[in-house]
């Protein structure tokens, strides 16, 4: 009954209560839409494969990316020597399945499209959900297409410039024997490379999903705060398992900003209750 109910909210003509399967219809239309867009920034990016490939896709493969330069130069002006600089590598990827290419073709179309679609995937479901709202409710959620897209682009840039030349640095530098020469696919590296963007990038939406909790009531600041030194202890563990390495740079370049998330987070949450309290001292 109560989804029943929040989908009766939607209605557009308060004379005219819209069915369930009206409002699935409806669901179902912004889901074509949201799809069509994801097919038509694959295309586009299916034209381009082969550069996207070689000058994106490969880029933080090599020695001389930016960002590995930006570091190292960081650790030489911090006077840290090389502690931030990648030793060299010479990563070089196999394809061991005769369809391995085309089907990674496919995957880097799908992927590269639902990035650049993004923001409009996320439109298409805000037109959804919005009727629902109340003229209040729109009103404290102005912006809220632009920062949803922009901690999504921020986390995929993030996971780009910073994550991935962490990865594939480490895995190839990393030998449990001489004996073991590493041959990774193109298949195996693009699915690491789309967890450490796309993936990153939906985990910068935590804020958000904070302030979502916060206005129903399920969290609060002060169980946040409460449990701020558990937080580090798991945000310490996701690092790790994003960029699996001992080396204690690596580790707080990747802990800093999911930390401060999480601090941006109990912000977010206080602002909601300190609203909340303003509103029932006004009914009282």
């Amino acid at each position: 009954m109560a989804l029943l109910d929040f989908f009766n909210k939607r209605k557009q003509d308060p004379n005219t209560e819209m069915s369930f399967i009206d409002h699935l219809e409806e669901l179902r239309w912004h889901l074509i839409r949201a799809v069509l867009a994801i097919v038509v920034g694959a295309i586009v990016v299916m034209i381009y494969a082969r550069e996207i490939v070689d000058e994106v896709l490969m880029a933080p493969t090599r020695a001389d990316f930016v960002s590995s330069r930006w570091l190292c130069n960081l650790g030489h002006t911090l006077h840290i020597g090389e502690t931030l600089c990648f030793p060299p590598v010479e990563a070089k990827f196999l394809e061991n399945q005769m369809t391995g290419q085309f089907i990674s073709y496919f995957t880097i179309g799908f992927i590269g499209g639902f990035i650049v679609a993004f923001p409009y995937i996320f439109w298409e479901f805000w037109r959804f959900v919005r009727p629902a709202l109340s003229a209040k409710e729109l009103k404290k959620t102005r912006g809220v297409i632009f920062w949803v897209s922009f901690l999504f682009f921020l986390g995929v840039l993030f996971g780009y410039f910073i994550l991935t030349p962490f990865m594939v640095n480490f895995y190839f530098t990393y030998k449990l024997s001489d004996l073991i020469e590493i041959k990774p696919t193109f298949s195996d590296y693009l699915e690491n490379l789309t967890y450490t963007t796309v993936g990153v990038g939906i985990l910068f939406q935590l804020p958000l999903l904070v302030l979502i909790l916060s206005k129903v009531g399920f969290i609060t600041a002060r169980f946040l705060r409460k449990y701020r030194r558990h937080a580090l202890v798991v945000i310490l563990i996701i690092a790790a398992i994003i960029t699996p390495t001992t080396d204690p740079f690596s580790l707080t370049i990747v802990t800093i900003p999911l930390y401060i998330l999480y601090e941006a987070s109990i912000s977010v949450a206080a602002r909601v209750e300190k609203r909340k309290a303003k509103k029932e001292q006004e009914w009282s």
